[in-house]
């Protein structure tokens, strides 16, 4: 196999490997990845603006007020508005949540144990370092692409 088609075989073979992950990973956990971000960003902090919310799990407008109003309704999060600004809409993690999600870190180390299941040390970190380098030149295309773009 030459090197394009070897690249292209790799290419497609992340792309598999990425939507197999990602299924995997909702299975376990009974909710999309994209959840799974906002309630781990919610954990993280004591109380958020959505729009920072967004912007910092880089998330459509849309899909996170969708996903927030679906958690707000199922009593995981709250949404509120503060006295000071009507305009800014803050959202938090009920305490309730943060049991459940405390809990959900074993599964998830669980499922991650499993996921790297019989490498070896020297693997993963050549793997790290692979997989680093590929987002190093995901960066570097975009930035390329947008350049010639605006340039």
């Amino acid at each position: 196999m030459n090197s394009c088609a070897l690249k292209v075989e790799l290419f497609l073979k992340l792309q598999s490997v990425n939507k197999e992950l990602c299924s995997g990973f909702e299975s376990c956990f009974g909710a999309s990845t994209s959840r799974i971000q906002i309630l781990h960003a919610l954990l993280e902090e004591n109380e958020i603006l959505q729009a920072d919310l967004q912007k910092q799990l880089n998330i459509d407008p849309a899909a996170i007020t969708r996903h927030l109003k679906q958690l707000e309704k199922s009593g995981v999060i709250s949404r509120y508005r503060k006295d000071n600004d009507q305009r800014a809409t803050w959202v938090k993690l009920e305490e309730v949540a943060k049991i459940e999600i405390e809990k959900s870190y074993k599964e998830k180390k669980e499922f991650i144990d499993q996921l790297f299941d019989r490498f070896t040390e020297e693997e993963l970190s050549l793997f790290h370092k692979m997989i680093q380098r590929v987002e190093l030149n995901i960066e570097e295309a975009v930035r390329a692409k947008e350049s010639n773009e605006n340039g």
